[in-house]
């Protein structure tokens, strides 16, 4: 049965059924774009906001929260010398003069168990809160080192019970110590440090630690004993975790005496340091974790953070000035307490207001005014989330931090900041290491640069060869030619990029670094083998010239582009032994300071050029091609030549689709993982040199998001990273389509 029906004219009408077929196909492919195209908008939506809901926990802000009051548990009116808090954030211990150790839980004060050394005691001081450990100065001038410990057990599902117990490393007798009231003690596998200081007088004993082979008990032998004279009372004194440095303070004066103790015999005074700007005096002091930096307040609410640093060209050290934090409401500090793995410390004042700060990010994260007043002492959990503050009534007060997040702010994810030991503030992006007082530094600034970075010299190498190629290919060459040329070159883009980044990485780049000479000689010989080579060719008898068909003539240029290839790379060894000293590499580094490393910018151009070449080709030729024939036909009917009409008709009809084709190679470029990750040396640092390597964010994030904690500070940052390069390419994507926009509307009428 026929579809179609006849008239008496032989014009050929579709039947009804057959034209609501069409209109119902039409509609249905309608409905199919449409949908699609809603669905491809709503997956890029649902990304978004699912990249902004895991990075919008790093931005909230920090809180104290005030629970629970009660009073001091067991309480002899003796005054408090230390408090800590174990990690489930459940138990409390406090020590008082009386030499009583009392444990009690956080809840509701009640005394779980309690320890009694049978003598009074002059101080305490924590001497490794990762290990718990303690030391305390009894009236008869001993050392008592002590380990707080606990016992957890489930006794049944949904219940946990904690038992707390101390434990004597070195017995209960202790150290002899020599006379005083201020004390500091550290120890690391090898050594033990104690000192005492008596008015003007610091004295320092130093201890090696042995392991007994038969029951593993630690026995001490004192291996010498040092006085120091300082020219003013001593307040307070801290010692590093390395015990390599010693700072003294002297309150009333506002002044730290920074002493150098590495060599034990010979230990010096390395600088005195007036604290206060005017005339102020010191109010508390602490070591931030890691013990590499203090912090200090004085009575003008100010709490200024130091850390060692070594002088440049020198193997001296200076205390350095780092950074001020205003105290909360310009109140008092009156203690300092610090965090146990951050470098994050809370103020007490004597008002009742209570702090947050974190050194890194120069924040003063949160504050809050108790309704007690006297903060005097007091204690925070392993995990920073629970503290306890005795007031002036005799009662502890205890308060709960959120505060997931502290090392974030803008400044520390795209500014300068100073860390510890570094000479000077610095981009660094740098999230782990093997050491456990480790700062992470989560500065995007680097990663960013080496993203564009390597887009940029990817785009140096690929745009002049793929637009020149399109053109060509496109307006000059042969019809039969384009037809084995563009799938060539389109069949590139199905090269998997994991073996372009292979090869680069282990073939390109160890290729480039012996024979650099010749690469540049190559950049100097093909542009002149080019011209020179068309310019014979021009010069050619006709005879010869008319034998090859017309638009196959760029074939001509294979073997001189070879020739001129071997022939650079047969005189690198030369150029290199007679101007560069047998090694251009080297060369640079000695001669011109400028750094070479293997897997560089260089071989990243290159590798990830040759990825973006495919792409920017295919869609600039197809712009070229597609002009009408018409306009070009008519140019060169009015009298225009082949260039003339290019340049002025062609190029500007095409130039939205080329436009697009930069684009999208662009944005290919950026987002490029694979070559940049296996190409070069993933190192975060801000040069532009083309021999330096550089890591990305894409890169960055593939290194490692598998080693990243869920929910950490180091994987929503990395999830930051992935928003930030969503918000490029969605901002850059979108003011390029505006441009093509306006190219396509200004040269419609062509």
């Amino acid at each position: 049965m026929s579809n179609a029906s006849d008239t008496t004219d032989g014009t050929v009408f579709a039947s009804p059924g057959l034209m609501k077929w069409r209109y119902t196909k039409d509609k249905l492919a309608a409905a199919s774009v449409t949908v699609g195209g809603i669905g491809v908008i709503f997956a890029v939506v649902l990304i978004f906001f699912y990249l902004l809901w895991v990075v919008l926990p790093i931005f909230k802000p920090a809180s104290l929260e005030p629970l629970n009051q009660f009073t001091m548990p067991a309480d002899s009116g003796d005054q408090s010398l230390l408090y800590a808090i174990e990690e489930q954030g459940e138990i409390g211990l406090r020590i008082s003069e009386d030499g009583r150790l009392r444990f009690f839980t956080l809840a509701d004060g009640t005394l779980k168990a309690s320890d009694d050394l049978q003598t009074r005691l002059l101080a305490a001081t924590h001497v490794d809160q990762s290990k718990n450990t303690i030391a305390v100065l009894t009236e008869a001038q001993r050392v008592v080192l002590l380990q707080h410990k606990y016992r957890l057990d489930y006794p049944a599902e949904g219940q946990r019970t904690i038992t707390p117990r101390v434990e004597f490393p070195y017995g209960t007798e202790g150290l002899d110590a020599p006379i005083g009231q201020q004390m500091v003690v550290r120890e690391d596998e090898d050594l033990l440090t104690l000192g005492t200081a008596q008015g003007t007088s610091i004295t320092l004993k130093q201890f090696e630690k042995s392991t007994s082979f038969f029951d593993e008990s630690v026995n001490l032998e004192e291996l010498g004993e040092i006085t120091l004279t300082l020219p003013r009372q001593v307040d307070s004194m801290l010692m590093d975790p390395l015990q390599d440095w010693l700072y003294a303070f002297n309150f009333e004066n506002a002044e730290i005496y920074f002493y150098d103790i590495r060599r034990f015999d010979n230990a010096k005074l390395v600088q005195t340091i007036s604290a206060a700007q005017h005339g102020d005096t010191i109010t508390a002091v602490n070591m931030l974790a890691g013990g590499l930096s203090l912090v200090v307040a004085t009575n003008d609410g100010l709490i200024t953070q130091y850390f060692p640093l070594r002088r440049e060209n020198t193997a001296d050290y200076t205390l350095q000035r780092v950074r001020d934090f205003e105290a909360a409401d310009g109140a008092v500090v009156e203690t300092l307490i610090t965090e146990q793995r951050r470098r994050g410390f809370m103020s007490l004042a004597a008002n009742g207001t209570l702090g947050a700060y974190f050194s890194t990010s120069e924040r003063e994260l949160a504050e809050q005014q108790l309704e007690v007043n006297g903060l005097q002492i007091g204690a925070i959990s392993p995990r920073a989330n629970v503290m306890l503050v005795e007031h002036a009534n005799r009662g502890i007060q205890i308060v709960k931090l959120h505060n997931e997040h502290p090392e974030v702010s803008f400044k520390a994810l795209w500014g300068k900041i100073w860390y510890e030991s570094y000479p000077e503030p610095d981009y660094t992006w740098q999230s782990s290491a093997a050491n456990s007082d480790f700062e992470p530094k989560f500065s995007l600034s680097p990663l960013a640069f080496g993203t564009i970075k390597a887009a940029f010299y990817a785009m140096l190498f690929a745009v002049p060869l793929a637009l020149a190629g399109a053109i060509y290919t496109a307006y000059f060459m042969s019809s039969g030619l384009r037809q084995l040329v563009k799938p060539a070159i389109e069949v590139m883009e199905a090269l998997p990029t994991v073996i372009l980044g292979f090869l680069a990485g282990l073939w390109l780049a160890p290729f480039i670094e012996t024979h650099l000479p010749g690469v540049f000689l190559m950049i100097l010989f093909l542009p002149i083998t080019m011209p020179l080579t068309g310019w014979l060719w021009s010069r050619a008898p006709a005879h010869i010239r008319h034998r090859v068909p017309e638009g196959w003539q760029p074939l001509l240029l294979l073997l001189p582009i070879m020739l001129s290839v071997a022939l650079a790379l047969a005189l690198s060894p030369m150029v290199e032994a007679a101007f560069f000293g047998g090694s251009m590499p080297h060369w640079l580094d000695n001669e011109m300071g400028i750094t070479y490393d293997q897997r560089n910018s260089l071989v990243v151009g290159l590798a990830m050029g040759f990825a973006v070449i495919p792409t920017i080709f295919s869609i600039a030729e197809d712009a070229v091609f597609s002009v009408p024939k018409q306009l070009t036909q008519g140019s060169l009917a009015l009298g225009a030549t082949p260039w003339q009409t290019l340049v002025r008709v062609v190029l500007p009809t095409a130039s939205p689709g080329m436009f697009s084709a930069l684009m999208i190679g662009f944005g290919r470029a950026v987002g490029e993982t694979m070559i940049v990750l296996m190409a070069t040396g993933n190192t975060p640092i801000m040069d532009f040199n083309i021999f330096e390597g550089f890591r990305t964010l894409s890169a960055n994030i593939a290194v490692e998001m598998p080693e990243s904690e869920v929910g950490s500070t180091h994987f929503r940052i990395l999830f930051l990273a992935g928003l930030v390069l969503f918000l490029f390419t969605f901002v850059f994507n979108t003011l390029a389509e505006i441009i093509r926009q306006r190219l396509r509307s200004k040269y419609s009428n062509l």
